[in-house]
């Protein structure tokens, strides 16, 4: 399921947040590696998950090959999307472990920065929403504060926000979150910070 929004007009030059249940090992930081997203878009309609599981345990089988580390992944059935969040030295080396392990490519490719992740409860929808804010709008600071304020008012929506990832140059956020609804989401960005979302991806994760 897959919902768009247009981005509401205000002057700022940030915005809010998104994330797994996972956190970064502290050893890739001491090894020196990035967080990345590698976005996959494949045919609407004909992803199942299982498949994705399939490929992502390839992949698991030779990350070390190539010094990666895949933490999640989130799968949008309906709409052929796949996310995968790793920590390597560089984008090749991803390129590289999903080309031996299966062949199929991302189709970009987002370093980023993540929040504080929050636990999962499994009692609701999964929610992956994006907001493309522009290439130098947005940083790591002003998601943060921006996160803080979505948290202040998600039981008034019933949403749990999981955690968040920034892409500071290419001016991305993508959110996690437990919510009922898409619109619950939405309703709780609106209120927190007035950023809306430009999609929202209904989720299932896998690690």
């Amino acid at each position: 399921m897959k919902i768009s929004f247009s981005v509401l007009p205000i002057v700022i030059c940030s915005f809010v947040s998104f994330h797994s249940s996972a956190q970064t090992n502290k050893n890739d930081t001491i090894n020196e590696k990035k967080l990345y997203i590698d976005v996959h878009q494949l045919e609407p309609g004909k992803v199942k998950f299982e498949d994705v599981a399939a490929a992502h345990a390839k992949d698991l089988a030779i990350e070390k090959k190539y010094g990666v580390r895949f933490i999640n992944y989130w799968v949008d059935e309906e709409q052929g999307l796949v996310y995968c969040l790793s920590s390597a030295s560089d984008t090749t080396s991803i390129g590289k472990t999903h080309a031996e392990a299966h062949g199929l490519l991302p189709a970009y490719i987002l370093e980023v920065t993540d929040g504080s992740a929050a636990a999962l409860t499994g009692n609701k929808k999964l929610f992956l929403d994006i907001h493309k804010l522009g290439a130098g709008n947005v940083t790591a600071e002003a998601v943060a504060d921006a996160h803080k304020k979505d948290l202040a008012v998600q039981g008034k929506y019933d949403v749990n926000f999981i955690n968040y990832w920034v892409d500071e140059k290419a001016g991305v956020i993508m959110c996690l979150s437990e919510a009922n609804s898409a619109e619950s989401v939405v309703g709780t960005h609106k209120e927190a910070h007035g950023l809306i979302p430009v999609e929202i991806h209904n989720v299932k994760q896998g690690e």
